[in-house]
């Protein structure tokens, strides 16, 4: 009887308990605005001199301040003071020191100067190292700080202070320690006055001072950045580079107080994992609370975070999208973020559909589930989750994947007319929609050129397709037969496919570090792609570093990267094609080494203008140049697509701004609502059971309770 009351109990309290039974996070958090999200890969680094990639960025962005931030709403993006009372605009002198107008052409111009101006109020996160002793010393300043500690909270005391131009220089010079490798050194060696330079004297002192030991860099100058006074400073750039406030905008340029790296370099430290690369020290919106990567990260408010405050402005359908409804108001709304390892798409997506993540990307084992392709490639949200309210946002990332011929090669490569019409044809060939629709979901645009949309000088529509591959038919660009790639081939001496003169077939080569299912389908189908114009493909299969180290000898004839923005502009990416950035020739980012003089002269011209009609005319050449040479079969610009909850608010997908957080809000209320109603209990399985259960053990129960009046009369 005793076990018949306890399922009554425990059926009892499912039916009146079911938000929370199933429920993984704790019971008293059900009310709170707390975002809970997912993250897949772990951060590899924290530190504002080494972290890069976009699965740190999630973190570093909310935590560090840099200068300047991308306006949340806006698009094109336009850059908006973030600590700095204003944007700084430079001002140029000549090669004796002599100040140049503002419109002075880029060749006369020797340096450009930056003067930066802190806003007062900044304060750093509370941390164990702003604690002072009764004395004025630090107080966790010893050679046994680090016993019997294990992370931040095992420090009791914690102070904070305001932010000064110091530790803004400070972090610029941890741009040049050695032992930190920072992924911008060597860019920002060639641009800021000094660097170079403080790097070698650094590489000096380090040689003399043991592994792990503090290396003050308060000891050693940096010619191009200068103290104006606590709040005030000024940066020295080589030449004219516009680009630079876009680089003001990262955390490599947020300020690092020189107490932080005097407290983790302390003995014992590292070892404990408390250093500033698994502790982070900033003075941004939220500060890392918990730490386990393998597990679950999370951010938590910032309590001295200065005053900032939700956007009034932006483009014209944000306030139709409500994305206007929190004007004015002060930043940020979510408490806390809390961020848990999914290494599987699939239990990443069904914690999504039950409420449990405010947000989710779309797998592609998913994509059925939740969106239908329309007629004509539009994408919208399928019927089940309209009926919950989740919205889909969409975006085309500042990216291009594509596949590069090796200019080098002497079949494919080279400026000749043979040469070119090859690549023209084999851009033909490859249906880049086809492969969109089949590999990526529909999720991505054809590339016309480098440029994806966004950045200065896209051009859409008439005006920006690729004439080499496409023509303009009805209002929308349509590819070109494949009888035009095969006449191309014909012309450059390969009819039908075969060397005219030898009768040798045209063979060409892909190096590939594919090994999946996916990319052998991938494979396939490309093969099918160039065997459409009579041209047979090999794939030549390799490990990513051998992969990479054929790329630097040259030893390829065809291979496929990508390339995320940096910044938005179109330097970032017609970079990667300049003559001097050759792989072979000079070591750098142009994999295809590939050099047509007239583009070269153009680039140089173009990379430090500021964004005008006359940029945006060299521009076009350049688009137009590229076109024509195709040292790219211009792939795709992949689509980024975001579900979200409705009690998501003010989500606004952004390619560039990183520091997004703080302008998201949760509608906790209709959360919690929504999360008890798409998770309770079904007990009607229990309650069969319970009553086959009861009918099985009735007849029992009945004898038992007969044979005990029995043994009670007698």
């Amino acid at each position: 009887m005793r076990k018949i009351c306890a399922s009554l109990v425990l059926l009892a309290c499912l039916s009146a308990c079911g938000q929370s039974w199933n429920d993984p996070y704790p019971a008293a958090d059900a009310g709170k605005s707390i975002l809970y999200t997912a993250f897949t890969e772990r951060p590899k680094h924290l530190d504002p001199a080494q972290s890069y990639s976009e699965d740190e960025l999630v973190f570093t962005g909310q935590i560090y301040e840099p200068p300047l931030q991308y306006h949340y709403l806006k698009r094109p993006y336009a850059l908006e003071p973030a600590t700095v009372e204003q944007v700084p605009m430079p001002r140029y002198y000549d090669a004796a020191g002599r100040p140049l107008a503002a419109d002075a052409p880029a060749e006369r111009i020797a340096e450009s100067v930056y003067e930066l101006k802190l806003q007062a109020g900044v304060r750093f996160q509370p941390h164990p190292a702003f604690a002072l002793a009764p004395d004025g010393r630090p107080l966790y300043l010893g050679k046994n700080a680090a016993e019997g500690r294990q992370t931040l909270a095992d420090f009791p005391q914690m102070a904070s202070r305001e932010v000064t131009a110091d530790d803004y220089i400070y972090q610029i010079k941890r741009l040049a320690h050695p032992r930190l490798h920072s992924p911008i050194f060597g860019m920002m060696a060639d641009k800021i006055v000094g660097l170079k330079e403080l790097g070698a004297s650094l590489g000096q002192a380090a040689k003399k001072v043991p592994a792990g030991e503090w290396l003050d860099l308060d000891q050693y100058p940096l010619a191009g950045v200068e103290k104006v006074d606590q709040r005030t400073w000024r940066i020295r750039i080589k030449g004219k580079y516009p680009q630079f406030l876009y680089w003001l905008a990262m955390p490599f340029f947020a300020p690092v107080p020189r107490e932080a790296d005097r407290f983790y370099a302390q003995p014992g430290m590292a070892e404990k994992n408390l250093t500033l690369d698994w502790w982070p020290v900033g003075s941004g919106p939220y500060m890392l609370s918990e730490n386990d990567p393998n597990r679950r990260m999370v951010l938590s408010r910032n309590p001295n975070f200065h005053a900032q405050h939700y956007p009034c402005d932006g483009e014209a359908a944000d306030r139709a999208a409500g994305l206007l409804a929190d004007c004015g108001k002060a930043l940020p709304f979510i408490e806390q973020a809390v961020f848990t390892r999914e290494k599987e798409a699939i239990p990443y997506w069904n914690k999504f559909l039950q409420g449990y993540y405010d947000a989710s990307g779309i797998s592609s084992d998913s994509f059925d589930q939740a969106v239908r392709v329309n007629v004509g490639g539009d994408a919208a949200l399928s019927d089940a989750m309209q009926a919950r309210g989740i919205r889909l946002l969409t975006t085309v990332k500042a990216s291009i994947f594509y596949m590069g011929f090796n200019m080098l090669d002497p079949v494919v490569g080279g400026l000749s007319e043979r040469s070119t019409r090859i690549r023209q044809a084999i851009s033909i060939a490859i249906d880049q929609e086809e492969y969109i629709s089949i590999f990526a979901n529909g999720r991505g645009i054809a590339a016309q050129g480098a440029l994806p949309p966004g950045i200065f000088g896209y051009e859409n529509g008439e005006a920006g397709i690729n004439r080499v591959v496409y023509d303009w038919i009805d209002g929308k660009p349509k590819r070109k037969p494949l009888e035009a790639a095969k006449k191309l081939l014909a012309e450059a001496g390969y009819p039908n496919g075969r060397d005219a003169r030898t009768g040798e077939p045209l063979v060409v080569y892909l190096d590939s570090t594919g090994g999946s299912g996916g990319d052998k389908s991938y494979l396939d189908w490309l093969t099918r792609q160039l065997a459409g114009i009579d041209i047979q493909l090999v794939v030549r299969a390799t490990d990513y570093n051998r992969f990479q180290d054929k790329l630097r000898k040259g030893n390829v004839q065809l291979y496929s990267l990508g390339w995320n923005a940096d910044y938005p502009d179109p330097e970032n990416f017609f970079f990667l094609l300049d003559g001097n950035e050759g792989k072979v020739a000079h070591g750098g980012e142009n994999a295809s080494n590939y050099a047509n003089p007239e583009f070269d002269r153009l680039f140089l011209r173009m990379k430090n203008m500021d964004n005008t009609p006359e940029r945006l005319a060299i521009v076009r050449q350049m688009n137009g140049i590229l076109q024509h040479d195709a040292p790219w079969v211009f792939g795709l610009h992949p689509k980024s697509y975001t579900l979200t909850h409705r009690w998501l608010k003010n989500r606004k997908p952004s390619e560039v701004g990183n520091n997004i957080l703080k302008y998201q809000r949760i509608d906790a209320v209709d959360r919690m609502a929504a999360r008890s109603a798409w998770n309770a209990p079904v007990v009607w399985p229990f309650v069969a059971g319970l009553v086959l259960l009861l009918s099985a053990l009735l007849p029992a129960l009945i004898a038992y309770r007969r044979r005990e009046r029995r043994a009670g009369l007698k």
